[in-house]
């Protein structure tokens, strides 16, 4: 099969760890004999200081034309540390999540045995643990009416949601959890805010569609909490915009390293897969930084195509090399020796393409040692 797969590297890492993705694609499409089309526009801080805007058109039609997106991270310190400036890397994805309507964030969380020892909350807290967090993506406070006073002093960020703008990310979330152990719980802040009632009203009705999934509610300030204390109680979460941004963060600590987690991003027409961890501009160009959530960002993209071997095969791939150790450097262990992001690009790419070789020869020749016949 072929396809046409837009690539939008990016600032920062992302250009980094987007080709170790592309590496893994790579390898999928020689093993399982498909074509896959690369076309590389601009987004972000890099897209501004090519063309003065950080979305240009180009951008999006070679997007909106696309069979997936494959992305990497925007953000530059510039314009961090510029409160005045009124353009900005991160308008660009806000700007294209718009654009092509991409309303449901997924981002997968999940507890790698080999990185128990990774996060700061005790083993047997987080082992098991498998959430999958439906995020809604293209409304609330994000894409509100926003006002400044004149002078200065007073600022007005607007919240609004509908109807339809919930059902339609429900229903998504509804079908993942009965293809999961059938749970889902709704986060909201439904004694305070009045778009949160109209969520958890909305999302009541829906679930009468799916009597096989057992519903339930949670206050946001709880359900922090309890992601620290006990996240193996979630399997599915919903939650709107804003609230999503914050729960998905924090959940980050169960899998070891921000470095580990991926997601899509899904609309009617297109959809968009990007690791969570942003442009880390502290390590750009160094090879330092984890291109796993990028990689496994590539699972879930071959998965949205309806390829289900080939996603399973980077999945292996990763599994393998984290049992093997062959890891960035924030993923050691104490005394545990660590690889570059490209390395560990190769060695993604290098077990797909043979995965019958013996765990000894990958591990030698991918941390630079002599090979055993």
């Amino acid at each position: 099969m072929k396809y046409t797969i837009a690539v939008i590297p990016g600032d920062g890492i992302g250009p980094e760890v987007t080709n170790q993705a592309k590496k893994a694609l790579d390898a999928v499409a020689e093993v399982y004999d498909h074509i896959f089309l690369y076309k590389e526009v601009q987004m972000g801080a890099c897209a501004i200081d090519k063309t003065g805007v950080p979305l240009p058109e180009e951008t999006i039609k070679v997007c909106k034309e696309a069979d997936a997106i494959l992305f990497g991270a925007v953000g530059d310190p510039r314009f961090d540390n510029d409160p005045t400036a009124k353009i900005r890397p991160e308008q660009g994805l806000l700007q294209l999540r718009q654009e092509l309507d991409l309303f449901c964030n997924v981002r997968p969380v999940k507890a790698y045995h080999h990185l128990l020892k990774n996060s700061p909350l005790k083993k047997e807290i987080i082992s098991g643990t498998d959430v999958a967090i439906f995020r809604e993506l293209s409304g609330g406070i994000y894409f509100g009416r926003k006002e400044l006073s004149k002078d200065g002093k007073v600022a007005f960020d607007g919240c609004q949601y509908s109807v339809d703008e919930i059902i339609r990310i429900a229903h998504l979330a509804f079908k993942a959890a009965q293809n999961r152990k059938k749970k889902l719980t709704l986060i909201d802040k439904a004694n305070v805010l009045e778009t949160s009632r109209l969520w958890r009203k909305t999302v009541a009705e829906v679930a009468k569609d799916y009597k096989d999934v057992d519903l339930n509610f949670m206050f946001v300030d709880n359900a922090t909490m309890q992601i620290v204390l006990n996240p193996k109680q979630f399997d599915v979460v919903l939650t709107e915009n804003l609230f999503g941004d914050i729960i998905s963060d924090v959940a980050c600590v169960i899998g070891g390293s921000i470095g580990m987690l991926a997601s899509s991003s899904i609309g009617k027409e297109n959809a968009l897969f990007e690791p969570i961890h942003g442009s880390y501009p502290q390590a750009k160009g160094k090879d330092i930084a984890n291109p796993l959530a990028s990689i496994l960002s590539a699972s879930l993209l071959l998965e949205h195509l309806g390829l289900q071997d080939e996603a399973d095969a980077i999945q292996r791939a990763v599994e393998k090399s984290l049992d093997l150790g062959i890891t960035t450097k924030d993923l050691r262990s104490k005394n545990q020796t660590f690889t570059t992001t490209s390395k560990v690009g190769d060695f993604i790419a290098d077990y797909i393409e043979n995965q019958e070789d013996s765990n000894m020869n990958f591990k030698n020749i991918h941390m630079g040692q002599s090979t055993i016949i």
